[in-house]
């Protein structure tokens, strides 16, 4: 007897985002300090795509991706963050994720269990982008953090200064991106848990969050 054909799921509809989310949720990363191409996931087919050369020596800090079955929507938008710029709408895209670990991550493509431990609300032309902090599960120098109050400046200086710079040209003076200020692991469970209602409304029928 043939065995059945087995198909990869989706990363952002198929796969999790984890039974104790918003607490410990599954990442999934697209990009890794050592890429000199930014990778995206292609919404359609699931697979990542190249979505531009990094043409300035900018690169992440961290393994970035976004956490599954997340979308940043209204509810992500409408979530008070104080100190931030007005926001209409989210970016639609899921949300993403910034997971700190003193380890090699060698490529993205793959999935890591992470506690979110606080976030940056980025906003451009009155968009919520939201970027959750967070730190990856056993890692001998962050796993045991419980909030971004915890980690060196430094380390939070490094996540704003990419966002803010990645898609500058220099000389351009024009930027309207913020990232600031930097929220708590309270703040960032409540805009995962948003962004699950996103994601529940944009995508699947009304009903009980099943994460």
């Amino acid at each position: 007897m043939e065995k059945p054909l087995a198909f990869r799921p989706h990363p952002w509809h198929g796969i999790d985002p984890g039974p104790r989310c918003p607490d410990v949720v599954t990442a999934y990363p697209e990009i890794v300090p050592s890429d000199g191409v930014k990778y995206e996931i292609d919404k359609h087919s699931g697979y990542l795509r190249v979505d531009r050369r990094q043409r300035f020596s900018v690169v992440c800090p961290t393994p970035y991706g976004f956490v599954p079955r997340t979308y940043c929507g209204d509810a992500v938008a409408a979530h008070p963050v104080p100190g931030t710029p007005a926001t209409s709408h989210g970016d639609g895209d899921p949300l993403d994720i910034c997971v700190l670990t003193d380890r090699n991550v060698s490529r993205g493509d793959i999935l890591l269990e992470a506690r979110p431990i606080g976030g940056l609300r980025m906003v451009e032309a009155g968009e919520a982008d939201d970027k959750i902090i967070a730190v990856l599960l056993g890692d001998p120098t962050f796993g045991d953090l419980a909030d971004v109050s915890q980690l060196p400046h430094a380390v939070v200086d490094r996540l704003r200064h990419y966002f803010l710079t990645y898609k500058t040209i220099p000389g351009d003076t024009r930027s309207t991106i913020t990232v600031d200020p930097v929220y708590s692991a309270m703040e960032a469970r409540a805009v995962l848990m948003a962004a699950r209602e996103d994601y529940r409304g944009r995508f699947e029928e009304p009903g009980p969050d099943r994460s």
